[in-house]
């Protein structure tokens, strides 16, 4: 998958299906590669169901997409262990999936609030934009029926 992450043995793998699912998950190996300890954090590590919720995961390229964010820094915050994923292949293309929540907490983190609340609004405006463009696109084709179904009055 990516080097960075398969070259650090403190994070191990537990293979569910076709997902692997990693944590780190003993302190002394964490420690002595320069990981904290995020085993006291349970606030940070993901609650049972969140992988499954809607919204509540992304992939790295939608993370690049709406936050701006590369493989390398979800490598990094990864190794940090900051970040909770786990590994996916869609017809044989690989790609890391990641809590939406982590992720922005370590983006606060790394860049600073508003950077994050700014890519957000970015995002947001972007979603916007595009629905407008396609409410426009459906009220032209509805104009056209309705001056067709106009022009055939008897």
């Amino acid at each position: 998958m990516d080097s960075q992450l398969e070259s650090c043995p403190s994070i191990p793998a537990i293979t569910h299906g076709n997902r692997r699912y990693h944590h780190i998950a003993d302190s002394s190996r964490c420690q002595q590669n320069g990981h904290r300890d995020v085993r006291s954090e349970r606030y940070d590590m993901a609650e049972h169901g969140e992988w499954n919720r809607k919204g509540a995961s992304l992939s790295d390229a939608t993370a690049k997409k709406e936050y701006g964010v590369d493989r390398d820094f979800i490598a990094q915050g990864i190794q940090a262990g900051k970040l909770e994923y786990q590994q996916g292949n869609i017809w044989g293309n690989p790609y890391l999936k990641i809590l939406r929540r982590q992720l922005e907490l370590y983006i606060a983190e790394e860049f600073g609030a508003d950077h994050l609340s700014d890519r957000k609004r970015q995002t947001e405006l972007r979603k916007i934009k595009r629905e407008m463009s396609t409410l426009k696109k459906r009220m032209k084709e509805l104009e056209t029926q309705r001056t067709a179904l106009e022009k055939k009055k008897p």
